[in-house]
């Protein structure tokens, strides 16, 4: 595995991005999850999601007013299996850490616990939640609606968010099964990495008003925002491919992420007022946790789930291939990778880091790539 970009030790990106959310007005037992969730996604090598979004989804969006850095989560309807919780804005990492850590806690006495939120903000990689779940030998479901990116199938406007649904299953083997898929063939987040790294972003993921394919990330970026662009749908263009059930299954995060906790949707979600004003983007979730002793029992699930993961990935491989995956196994492998050196960040980031350090005076934090 080769990698040309310098190492930030783990210890020292964790209390980097801590002394900066705590600057910002975050409480520091937020700003520790926040950075948790963040470098979560860099262990996993999720890198869309980890410290390239550090400052321009989560601090610039503190600094403009559209992110409440003291998170309210208040539950407004319970039953001893679900709640209904209202984020009031707040860091959407730290609204959906609470909310599965409610719905775990209801499981493990009812067997099941599911929790609805509205009026939250983005919450990073779907994937840290199920894992809270998979931790304590549970399965773990979640997914999420986001900011008009997607167009329908036959359509070229964007409606629909990237909206992930993502399942975590606990196994016998040393890492869990977590599927943390986007319900687009891609998300915003790695049409931002191709463009902060220069690249152009692969042809088929997004689709222009003509319906011709878009590849220039930086114009992609700009013309999401202004209805010029729409990522498709998992699948692709038209039903050739089936591009109908990736709109489907958006379909459905979108509205088990506002219809059962009565929260907002499409282009509610747009982040600007009627004057082109920005404002927060009051995005909702869900967080369902299922207690595997309720069934047959932990240890009897994680067996079988176990089996079937090594059985697919013995099967007969297609000519010139190596290796067959299970979900969540490359994830494995990048952070056994990673794990003495440290996250590996890229110039955009390194400038930043950079750059927010000597803002904030935070003359205690040195940097090896400087």
């Amino acid at each position: 595995m080769k990698e040309t970009r310098p190492f930030v030790d783990w210890k020292l990106a964790e209390e980097f991005m801590t002394a900066v959310f705590e600057k910002y007005g975050v409480p520091k037992e937020d700003a520790l999850i926040c950075a948790d969730v963040l470098l979560e996604s860099d262990r996993r090598g999720i890198e869309s999601h980890g410290c390239n979004r550090f400052k321009p989804i989560y601090i610039d969006r503190i600094k403009e007013g559209i992110l409440e850095p003291k998170t309210e989560v208040e539950v407004v309807k319970e039953t001893p299996v679900t709640a209904v919780i209202d984020g009031h804005n707040g860091i959407g990492m730290v609204i959906g850490t609470k909310a599965m850590q409610l719905a775990i806690d209801k499981a493990k006495k009812y067997g099941m616990g599911m929790t609805a939120v509205r009026n939250s903000t983005h919450y990073g990689i779907a994937g840290y939640y199920v894992t809270m779940c998979t931790k304590n030998n549970m399965i773990g479901i979640t997914g999420t609606n986001a900011r008009p990116s997607v167009a329908p199938t036959f359509g070229v406007e964007n409606m629909l968010g990237t909206n992930p649904i993502t399942f975590g299953l606990p196994t016998d083997e040393e890492f869990p099964f977590v599927l943390d898929c986007a319900t687009s063939i891609s998300q915003r987040g790695k049409i931002e990495f191709y463009e902060r790294n220069g690249m152009d972003t692969p042809a088929g993921m997004v689709i222009g008003n003509d319906g011709q394919a878009l590849t220039d990330s930086r114009q992609i970026l700009k013309d999401l925002n202004c209805k010029k662009a729409a990522l498709a749908p998992l699948g692709g263009i038209g039903e050739e491919m089936a591009g109908y059930k990736g709109y489907g299954y958006a379909t459905v995060v979108e509205i088990l992420s506002a219809a059962l906790q009565a929260g907002s949707f499409l282009h509610m979600l747009s982040g600007k007022d009627a004057q082109g004003n920005k404002i927060p983007y009051p995005l909702g979730h869900f967080f369902i946790a299922i207690d595997t002793e309720a069934f047959v029992g932990a240890e009897s699930f994680k067996k079988t789930a176990g089996q079937i993961l090594r059985e697919l990935r013995v099967s007969k491989k297609a000519p010139g291939q190596e290796r067959i995956y299970t979900a969540g196994e490359k994830e494995y492998d990048i952070w056994k990778f990673r794990r003495d050196k440290g996250v590996p960040v890229g110039e955009a980031v390194q400038k930043e880091f950079i750059a927010m350090r000597d803002e904030l005076g935070l003359t205690q934090f040195k940097f090896p790539f400087e």
